[in-house]
This record gives structure tokens, C-alpha cells and sequence, in this order.
């Protein structure tokens, strides 16, 4: 990979500021991530390599927030996510992202109403859903931060569990889609030693972006939250 100056500045911000928002919110990296590596290396390629890179990023996150991993309440909600994910990576030289991202905005808006009218087991299903939805998208566009989000909220975790459980989730989403995008040869030895080379990066900002959690209150917290998802759902629509 060969970058302009321009491209390297810009990578040397977005790549930080993406993995600090990810710890801090759970999840979020991949709406700073994918458009700058798309500017930089091209859509698919950058969705490949942004797969990587939030997957590696997730195992920090993982390790961070070990003590408030929700193994059993997000176990159904992961497995969904990694089904969605080996199928939206496998389809996604086929199908116009276009289609995805308007169909994601749409989702987005209906989810809403649903996370207010669904309670108890409908919520449940509902999330599980929205899960396996969400990896499926995450795999054509690279973004999956709205509908996992919801699909999180909807189990109606605590915060710091909540941010456990988008970590675990996000990981092995992000390790099956990089498993699936290097068997078809859009990630290279390259993209590996940048990843590795990352590491301390992501080590760094993971812990400043759980000390950004641990410092904001729960409104603060929902705040950005949903500012997160609004950035999603700008983004699906505009780009």
C-alpha cells in the first residue's frame, strides 16, 4: 500500500479517533474507519482491511472490559451476528451497496419504533433478529453499527456491560469477516504487519476510551450512544 502525504495525515487521525470512540461507546470504529480507508485503499479493499483492523481492535477492547463480558445474555445475539456476517461477506462482490445502505437506513427507523413496542421474549427475538440483519450488511458495507446497537440495546444490559457486550459481539463479527475477505484475497501479508504494527495504537486508545466510559453518566452515555447511531444513519444515507 502506497499512500500520498495527504492520505497518510488523514489515516494517522481517523485510525486513533476510530478505535478511541469504539471503546468508549462499544462500538462506532468502522463509521470513522471504513470511509477513510475507502478514501485511501479503495471500497472493497477498505472493507476488507477495516474488518481487520476493528477485529484486532475488539480483542483489545475484549480484553479491557473482560470483567463485564455478558457471555450467556449475548450469546444468541453473537451467533446470529456471525452467521450474518459469513453471509454478507461472501455476497458482497454481488450485491450494489446501494441497496444495503438505503435497506440499513430503513431498518435503522423501524427498529426504533420496535425497540419501544417490543417487550420481554418479542425483544429477544427481535434482537436476534436484528443481529444476524446486521451482520449480513456489515459484511456488504462494512457497517453495522446501527442494528447491532439496537439489537445490544434491546437486551437492556447496564452500560458497562452493554460496551462488554459490543466488544465481544463486534469481535467475532470483524474475525469472521476478515477470515472470509482473506480467503478471497483482499487482505495480504501487507495489511497484516500494518495490523500488527497497530497494536500498541489500539492498546493505548482502548484504555483511553474506557476511561472515557467510566467518566460519562448513564445520560451522558446515551447521548453518545445515539449519536453514534445518527452518525450511521447519515452516513448510510449520504455516502
Amino acid at each position: 500500500m502506497d499512500f500520498d502525504a495527504l492520505t497518510l495525515v488523514l489515516l494517522v487521525l481517523v485510525i486513533p479517533v476510530s478505535f478511541v470512540l469504539s471503546a468508549a461507546a462499544g462500538l462506532g470504529g468502522s463509521l470513522i474507519l471504513i470511509p477513510g480507508l475507502m478514501i485511501a485503499i479503495g471500497t472493497r479493499e477498505g472493507i476488507a482491511v477495516a474488518a481487520l483492523l476493528l477485529a484486532c481492535n475488539n480483542i483489545a477492547k475484549v480484553v479491557v472490559y473482560r470483567k463485564t463480558l455478558p457471555w450467556a445474555a449475548s450469546a444468541l445475539v453473537a451467533a446470529a451476528v456471525i452467521a450474518g456476517s459469513a453471509l454478507g461477506a461472501t455476497l458482497m462482490l454481488q450485491v450494489p451497496e446501494a441497496w444495503v445502505r438505503y435497506g440499513v437506513a430503513a431498518m435503522l427507523l423501524l427498529t426504533l419504533a420496535g425497540d419501544f413496542f417490543t417487550q420481554g421474549s418479542v425483544r429477544k427475538a427481535w434482537a436476534v433478529f436484528l443481529a444476524f440483519v446486521s451482520g449480513s450488511t456489515s459484511g456488504f458495507s462494512g457497517t453495522s453499527g446501527p442494528l447491532k446497537g439496537i439489537a445490544l440495546r434491546s437486551l437492556q444490559l447496564e452500560r458497562f456491560y452493554f460496551v462488554g457486550a459490543a466488544s465481544l459481539v463486534s469481535m467475532l463479527g470483524d474475525i469472521t469477516k476478515a477470515l472470509v475477505f482473506s480467503q478471497a484475497g483482499l487482505i495480504t501479508t501487507t495489511h497484516l504487519i500494518l495490523a500488527g504494527g497497530l497494536v500498541p495504537v489500539m492498546a493505548g486508545c482502548t484504555l483511553l476510551g474506557r476511561k472515557i466510559n467510566r467518566e460519562v453518566g448513564e445520560k451522558w452515555y446515551s447521548v453518545l450512544f445515539w449519536t453514534v447511531m445518527g452518525g450511521y444513519l447519515i452516513r448510510l444515507m449520504v455516502v
